[in-house]
């Protein structure tokens, strides 16, 4: 149904205010059980029970709130759909012509309906107070799965230790960096009767089209690009899918007053009504930001929608499908219409499309236009209201116009978009400076010891080559410790490896190490050597980097890698992609994000070879492109390569194409917070059996950071990228 262009705003703007009439008309209705009750009560309810040690109470309660607000949401959902039609009648009017200047009383006739439907849909399936609006903390509390952090205690407590590995994994995908939840995660993969479909997230319905962008990068990787084109193409419609359901959870929800036009406010109904309109297409406009947040982090990809289609047109294309590629790139340019690449893309695409008039005349898909069209018609009544209704509004988008801006904000609006391009511009200096407060070029402190490669050979800052750090019979006990470990049934059990599926994988850590040699399963003396090569690591590379303040192991890896035979032709992905230990690399923009899901704290990284009998398996380094090679290690037994683990130092690893890699990973910390926590298991199981254990002498403590809770660990820097690539597992 086309509408009258010129009663286009009044049209958005009155389809909004049916939230105003659906709220001033709910009324009272049976308060049954039957009902769905508010979700912050059951939580709440939960909570208390956990303190007061009812575990089984607890239980429930926390079960209830989350399986309460995914009902609440789905009868929202289902309401919704089923008052589309609301007031049908009352819309067909409008394109009439003898609405005349009556058209606005036909639009507040259906909007009334509409309202009305809704109010009676809702009233059927929720309680009364099941429909008010939860409070800011609780928003929080569940946008961070907090009751997930109280469930996996409490299954603990009740010994459903399957239910609480779930709750712990799905806490810890949107917490990565909380360091007590790694370690429990890791205890419950050893515990017996817990199985690896315990570790599945629990909130991956919401996340599809990250685990969708993650396949399409994997697949651009591999210049597989037929099957990253299926992916991006999946990518932008579940984008957008998600998008819609959250803009309908903000028309649905009931609305807060903004805190200056509540009720002891001097504003009268209209102006609460304009407040309140406002504030849901406010709501609505946010979901771009929600859409694009990664569970773990705090700020959004920015352009993500728009990043989706540039990675689609160009997937198209070589992959041979210039038609697709056509219609995608004018979908782009309706968000960056003057853009100079798009628009020579576009004219390279034509080219090569050559007589083909009627493919080159190929439209934007009709979903992104409506997508644009509607953005931009909700931006203009949104300006409206900061220019004249004192309304605070934050625009999502770096795309927006600057037609869409009314002449009076504009001056501000340049000034903090320019802030933002500058910000954007930093990533790109070609001069690298390292901040991590290391300096290199100490003394080695063991004898025997060499450096074979320094900041000049490795074409970087705070990298270095150490020989001589095993000898021959150590590397040969530490493959031997992992061999006997995996069959040991411990490790991956050598399963495909995280990062491609042409290798398998196997991992030991210093604690399954001794609980192995407790059972008779592994050497005793080999498990204390893998412990006392960290303590000779960290000796060397705390001389070596001069580090100022103390320097903790942050995790031990014994990681073994293995061609797979007859799965090694054509290989074109690497054996771990391009990644920076401590912030999130963005290739294209080369910038490095410290936040969440990136293992912030880690400050020096290093790996130790234990052998060369196979082919590939090389660790490079890069500038931030992640694609210009600056320097190549080649493994060998007792060869150590030490590095800062900031942006200074990407790197990744190239295919293993044939025999059984194996080294050990570490990681340091200057933050005592950080610190393997189950190293130190380790050695009060020793010390308990009344075995010491060498340690190098304690270094200065680093200052410790305040709380560990996951708000507290949440990093202040909430810059904002487009387009990141992460770096996946940590095992090099």
């Amino acid at each position: 149904m086309a509408l009258l262009s010129d009663h286009l705003t009044v049209y958005v703007a009155f389809h909004i205010v049916f939230l105003s009439l659906f709220q001033l008309t709910q009324s009272s209705s049976s308060n049954s059980l039957s009902l769905l009750q508010p979700y912050d009560f059951l939580y709440y309810s939960g909570v208390r029970a956990y303190f007061s040690g009812e575990w089984g109470k607890a239980a429930e309660f926390l079960e209830k709130s989350i399986s309460t607000k995914e009902s609440l949401f789905r009868v929202r959902r289902q309401c919704h759909d089923q008052c589309v039609s609301a007031g049908q009648d009352a819309l067909n009017n409008l394109d009439s012509e003898r609405v005349g200047s009556l058209w606005d009383l036909w639009m507040l006739d259906w909007v009334q309906q509409k309202a009305e439907c809704l109010r009676f849909c809702m009233g059927q399936s929720v309680s009364t107070t099941g429909l008010l609006p939860v409070s800011t903390d609780i928003d929080y509390e569940f946008s961070t799965r907090n009751p997930y952090n109280f469930l996996q205690v409490t299954y603990y407590k009740l010994e459903k230790l399957q239910k609480a590995a779930s709750a712990a994994h799905t806490y810890f995908v949107a917490n990565p960096s909380h360091l007590e939840m790694r370690n429990n995660i890791e205890k419950y993969r050893r515990m017996e009767g817990v199985t690896d479909e315990a570790f599945q997230d629990r909130e991956i319905e919401n996340e599809k089209h990250w685990g969708l962008y993650d396949s399409a990068v994997h697949y651009e990787a591999s210049s597989d690009w037929v099957h990253a084109t299926e992916r991006w193409k999946a990518c932008v419609n579940e984008t957008l899918r998600q998008t819609e359901e959250c803009r309908m959870q903000c028309e649905v929800t009931s609305q807060r007053l903004p805190e200056d036009r509540g009720v002891e406010s001097v504003d009268g109904v209209f102006e609460k009504a304009a407040a309140l309109s406002l504030s849901l297409l406010s709501c609505q406009q946010s979901c771009v930001t929600q859409v694009a947040t990664r569970p773990g982090r705090i700020s959004s990809q920015e352009d993500f929608l728009p990043t989706q289609l540039e990675h689609l047109h160009i997937a198209q294309f070589k992959a041979g499908d210039i038609r697709g590629a056509v219609q995608t790139l004018r979908s782009l340019l309706l968000f960056y219409p003057s853009d100079k690449d798009s628009l020579d893309n576009l004219q390279l695409y034509s080219e090569t499309l050559g007589g083909d008039t009627e493919s080159q005349g190929t439209q934007p898909t009709q979903e992104i236009v409506r997508y644009v069209n509607r953005s931009l018609q909700e931006k203009k009544l949104l300006y409206f209201g900061v220019e004249n209704l004192d309304f605070t509004f934050i625009d999502p988008d770096l795309w927006t116009p600057e037609d869409v801006v009314p002449e009076s904000l504009r001056e501000n609006w340049r000034a903090e978009k320019e802030k933002m391009n500058e910000k954007m511009k930093e990533g790109e200096q070609v001069e690298e400076v390292d901040d991590s407060g290391f300096f290199a070029g100490g003394s080695v402190p063991q004898v025997g010891v060499t450096i074979t490669m320094d900041d000049e050979l490795l074409n970087g800052t705070n990298r270095v080559v150490l020989d001589g750090v095993m000898t021959q019979k150590e590397c040969d006990r530490i493959i031997q410790l992992a061999t006997a470990a995996a069959s040991a049934g411990d490790g991956y059990r050598g399963r495909r490896s995280p990062h491609t599926p042409h290798e398998t994988f196997e991992g030991l850590t210093v604690l399954r190490a001794v609980k192995l040699s407790q059972d008779g399963l592994v050497n005793q003396s080999d498990a204390r050597l893998l412990h006392e090569l960290g303590e000779r690591v960290i000796g060397l590379l705390h001389s070596y980097f001069r580090s100022p303040s103390g320097l903790f192991i942050s995790f031990t890896h014994l990681v073994c890698r293995t061609a797979v035979e007859g799965d090694q032709e054509g290989r074109v992905d690497l054996s771990h992609p391009v990644h920076v230990d401590n912030c999130l690399l963005e290739p294209e923009t080369k910038q490095c994000w410290k936040e969440p899901p990136a293992f912030i704290h880690r400050d020096l990284s290093a790996i130790l070879y234990l052998n060369d009998n196979f082919d590939g398996g090389e660790l490079f380094f890069t500038n931030r492109d992640a694609k210009t090679v600056t320097a190549r290690v080649k493994p060998s037994c007792g060869r150590l390569v030490g590095f800062s683990s900031g942006p200074v130092n990407p790197h990744g690893v190239t295919a293993v194409t044939s025999g059984r890699r194996c080294s050990l990973a570490l990681w340091f910390t200057k933050e005592k917070l950080y610190r393997d926590m189950e190293r130190e298991e380790a050695e009060a199981m020793w010390a308990a059996d009344g075995q010491k254990v060498v340690k190098k002498e304690e270094v200065a403590e680093g200052s410790a950071t305040a709380g560990r809770n996951a708000r507290s660990q949440a990093p202040k820097d909430r810059n904002r990228g487009r387009g990141r690539v992460t770096g996946g597992k940590d095992e090099l």
